[in-house]
């Protein structure tokens, strides 16, 4: 799985609470999800992302998806607001 896009990303959110929360107020361009994430826990995120059209983009782990935004530890979810210019 490629993590650039989200590692140049100008603006970005970690974790299923931020993200949900930018989904809902139509500010995301991008919602990654990682795969091993508890249903429980992504679940509503999925089905608000349905609702409104947006692009989900699932990836292997926790661990990587937590790499991939610069923390320490995983992330069950993350958001990219801005691109980078190259990518706008």
């Amino acid at each position: 799985m490629d993590y650039e896009r989200l590692r140049q990303a100008r603006k970005r959110i970690v974790g299923t609470k931020q993200t949900t929360k930018a989904v809902q107020r139509n500010q995301v361009k991008v919602v990654y999800v990682a795969a091993d994430a508890e249903e429980k826990v992504v679940g509503p995120l999925l089905a608000l992302c349905k609702e409104k059209n947006g692009e989900v983009i699932t990836v292997d782990s926790m661990a990587e998806l937590g790499k991939a935004c610069g923390i320490q530890v995983g992330s069950a979810a993350a958001a990219i607001l801005e691109e980078a210019e190259s990518q706008a």
